[in-house]
């Protein structure tokens, strides 16, 4: 059987790119057990309340939702246990400085399979207040309607 290639997505966070303004995104492995793996390629996480944090020079991934594998035994996993990211040591003094010293948070953004390894997409973030919601609601509308209004110029003549 070939090694899998390329990229799978399994689960996408697209609200966090409404509730946060995004500064940096990093790629991280996780530690999973067998069946969150399966789970996993059978396409069903969640990823809303989800956070990262970092303790004692390690990077968790927290209150990220796997369900449980279906065809699982006794030995299944938790569904929002603590799991482990695998990241360098470099990135990870740089993300616990940033998240200590200015109000950063770590936010998963996606989580998908690349050559056949999990991975997590997790973005260091900082909260948009409401103002900011509504403006960038306004701007993705004003932009919509600039390229529709060029759309419908070109098809006039």
């Amino acid at each position: 059987m070939p090694r899998e290639s390329g990229v799978k997505v399994v689960a996408t966070n697209r609200k966090a790119r409404h509730d946060y303004h995004i500064e940096d995104v990093y790629e991280a492995g996780m530690v999973l057990s067998g069946t969150e793996v399966k789970a996993l390629r059978a396409g069903r996480a969640s990823l809303v309340d989800g956070f990262a944090s970092i303790d004692g020079g390690e990077a968790f991934l927290e209150n990220v939702h796997i369900p449980e594998y279906t065809q699982g035994t006794w030995n299944n996993h938790a569904t929002r246990r603590k799991r482990k990211l695998l990241l360098n040591k470099s990135e990870i003094l740089k993300l616990a400085r940033a998240i200590k010293e200015s109000g950063y948070t770590l936010v998963p953004l996606s989580i998908y399979f690349k050559d056949g390894r999990a991975k997590v997409e997790i973005a260091l973030a900082k909260g948009k207040k409401e103002y900011d919601k509504r403006a960038t609601l306004k701007e993705q509308q004003d932009t919509r309607e600039a390229a529709r209004a060029v759309a419908t110029r070109g098809r006039e003549w």
